[in-house]
């Protein structure tokens, strides 16, 4: 067994959208906005410095009418192929790989937690499995609407 297995959650999707769309819907807060956090969540991004060492901070509002502060710093990014970030509250890594198969794009999203009990405990009281399902969807919804544009 993988040494991360028992603490990292993965999540991939193919999506009909080329690279470049793709990656601005990821990376612009423009586009970001539409479909960041699961379902009934909306977000407010109030920096996103996109680059290595770049603070991204936003604020996800909840259908409770609760507001989630999130803050990140930016490890590694490979323009069209590799984005990595730290969170912090609750900490882990996020790995989202880009690769292009012709007209579609496939992400690999990983999240990388320090225990395999924070893990679990994100996947309890988050629902965070369900929550990385619910914004890929998202993710796809708000693709067909730019796509189209």
């Amino acid at each position: 067994m993988d040494k991360t297995e028992n603490r990292s959650m993965q999540v991939k999707g193919l999506f009909k959208a080329n690279m470049q769309l793709l990656w601005d819907v990821w990376t612009k807060p423009e586009h970001l906005k539409n479909w960041w956090g699961p379902k009934g969540f909306s977000a407010t991004i109030h920096k996103m410095d996109l680059q290595a060492g770049g603070e991204w901070k936003l604020t996800l509002h909840g259908p409770d009418g609760k507001d989630y502060a999130n803050r990140s710093i930016f490890k590694e990014i490979i323009p069209l192929e590799k984005i990595v970030f730290e969170h912090f509250n609750p900490h882990f890594f996020t790995t989202v790989l880009f690769e292009a198969h012709d007209e579609e794009t496939q992400i690999n999203w990983t999240m990388l937690f320090d225990t395999p009990e924070m893990r679990e405990t994100i996947v309890k009281v988050h629902k965070a499995e369900e929550g990385q399902k619910e914004n890929m969807e998202r993710l796809g919804d708000y693709l067909l609407k730019v796509h189209t544009q």
